[in-house]
């Protein structure tokens, strides 16, 4: 058997206990002396931002979302951020430095840059790079048609492209660019001799994609007697889509 005396350092009790050779488990009670105790009283648990930054930093980042789909680019300021969180104001600057640091972390966490198109039909269309063509680009253009018209984040983002001047969305278009860059380079040389511009075409629909998204969304009225909003309207430009295309490839 193994004796052991056990004595805190306050000296305010002394506690004695038998343990077996093996020392099964070890039982300590000690009582500390009223100044020691005054000091644990005074500490505090850290709770709330300080405690868990990284939750609020989530907080902020998805805010910018809200007030983006709320109130509009024009409204994204601290205030209003902070407000859609629930936090102070001042974090924005403590954890991000800045309002624009701020959203341009909201953007790349979104990564707006994508053509927001799945994946299948991205690895579709890499994975056979010299039999992309009529097909592989219609199904692009309609799938990246349907995914704008759903992602209200990326219409706003869009919208805001066309009506501000900010680095930090020049970047977003710049990489969205790149993405388009590498689609062209399966195909450019499909059209190298024809009077097909392949790269205007697409550019003409994309732009009509936009626009008719973006009309649809904030005024909901018609262009050209069509409203998108409607099943059977949006179903001929997504015809007209396939038709235009269809016939590039025929012109080659």
């Amino acid at each position: 058997m193994l004796f052991i005396t056990i004595i805190n350092r306050g000296g305010g009790f002394l506690y004695s206990r038998l343990f077996n050779n093996k020392i099964k488990r070890l039982y300590l009670r000690c009582y500390f002396n009223p100044l020691e105790m005054k000091k644990e009283k005074k500490r505090k648990t850290t709770s709330g931002p300080i405690r868990d930054k990284s939750r609020t930093k989530a907080k902020l980042i998805n805010a910018v979302g809200t007030v983006l789909q709320n109130k509009g680019y024009g409204n994204l300021n601290a205030a209003n951020i902070a407000r859609a969180a629930g936090v102070d104001k001042k974090l924005v600057w403590t954890y991000f430095g800045s309002v624009d640091n701020l959203i341009e972390e909201y953007i790349d966490l979104r990564a707006f840059w994508r053509l927001n198109i799945p994946n299948s039909t991205i690895e579709k269309i890499i994975s056979k790079p010299k039999g992309v063509g009529n097909e592989e680009i219609t199904e692009l253009l309609l799938e990246y048609y349907t995914a704008f018209s759903k992602d209200i984040d990326l219409q706003k983002i869009v919208h805001w492209e066309m009506g501000e001047s900010k680095e930090v969305l020049r970047k977003i278009a710049d990489k969205r660019e790149m993405t388009g860059e590498h689609i062209f380079s399966l195909i450019d040389d499909k059209f190298e001799n024809s009077d097909a511009d392949i790269r205007a075409t697409i550019a003409l629909l994309i732009g009509g994609i936009y626009y008719l998204n973006l009309h649809a969304s904030v005024n909901g009225s018609k262009v050209c007697g069509l409203d998108i909003n409607e099943e059977k309207d949006e179903e001929r430009i997504l015809k007209a889509i396939e038709r235009i295309i269809s016939r590039c490839f025929i012109e080659q």
